[in-house]
């Protein structure tokens, strides 16, 4: 198996979490980190290890060495954090560099995922002449996705997509995730983002199960780069988001992006109702 780069995203402001504090059933002093820190960085652990810890274990164990964290200009609680787990074995078998993702002058917030990772192609130029795996920092992906991306040789892109089912999600969740349509080679089609009633309905004609994307891609550098630098803004948000990179990947002569079947749960930290969840799934 080769050893790849991984990316991980944990450069957002986390507001969704922030906003939806308040009323969540968790401890006082939960509820006083998760309002500092990045949600990755929230303690969902039997010992208080927050959601970074496992999924950086995950990455290891898969054989992952090089992490590279795109953070935010003020990123003092990700060093932290690499500090106080730097004996754990797992972690001294990865080399972690931070990307930081700067606001644009003519910007108030960050340009978006795909902006994200062009940064971070541009601060390490060596990621655009090799293959890397990106994901989100809120989502705990296991070593069994991380290993799937990385055998892959058939496309120069790839991606996991998610049997619905399976998640262990309400279905009224996953409904509001991104829908993927593929051939019967599992090549992507489109990305269906909040599908409407009609288009599940369309959708369930083509698919017998919702397949849908938690965001973890595969990408050849050489090839992803100009996609991720050329980015269209989105019409209604105006930033530059990875999955609209990757569509347009996927239509390019060259640019074939493999949908990899995947049955299994994902914890993901979306709000804080959401903390006392993934610490029930990390007891299982």
């Amino acid at each position: 198996m080769k050893k790849e780069a991984l990316l991980i995203m944990v450069g957002g402001a986390s507001s969704r979490m922030k906003k939806s504090l308040k009323e969540a059933p968790i401890s006082e002093q939960t509820r006083e980190i998760a309002a500092k820190v990045h949600k990755s960085l929230v303690p969902v652990g039997p010992h208080g290890e927050p959601l970074l810890y496992f999924l950086l274990r995950n990455a290891a164990r898969a054989g992952i060495k090089e992490v590279y964290l795109i953070t935010a200009t003020e990123n003092e609680a990700f060093q932290d954090f690499l500090v106080r787990y730097s004996t754990k074995e797992f972690m001294m078998l990865l080399k972690v560099y931070f990307a930081i993702q700067k606001v644009k002058p003519s910007r108030t917030k960050p340009w978006g995922t795909a902006d994200a990772v062009w940064q971070c192609l541009e601060q390490y130029p060596q990621l655009q002449k090799q293959r890397f795996t990106v994901c989100n920092g809120d989502n705990l992906y296991s070593e069994q996705a991380f290993q799937a991306l990385m055998i892959q040789e058939t496309c120069p892109h790839a991606l996991i997509a998610y049997e619905g089912g399976g998640l262990g999600h309400p279905l009224e969740k996953i409904r509001r995730f991104s829908l993927l349509d593929f051939d019967q080679n599992h090549q992507l089609l489109s990305i269906l983002e909040k599908p409407s009633v009609e288009t599940l309905t369309a959708y369930s004609r083509k698919h017998p199960s919702l397949w849908v994307s938690m965001n973890i891609f595969h990408f050849s550098g050489e090839q992803a780069a100009p996609f991720l630098r050329d980015c269209p803004e989105h019409p209604e948000r105006g930033e530059k988001e990875l999955p609209t990179a990757v569509l347009a990947m996927s239509q390019s002569p060259d640019g074939e992006v493999l949908c990899i079947p995947l049955v299994e749960k994902v914890p993901d930290l979306t709000s804080a109702k959401d903390i006392l969840g993934i610490s029930a799934q990390l007891e299982e």
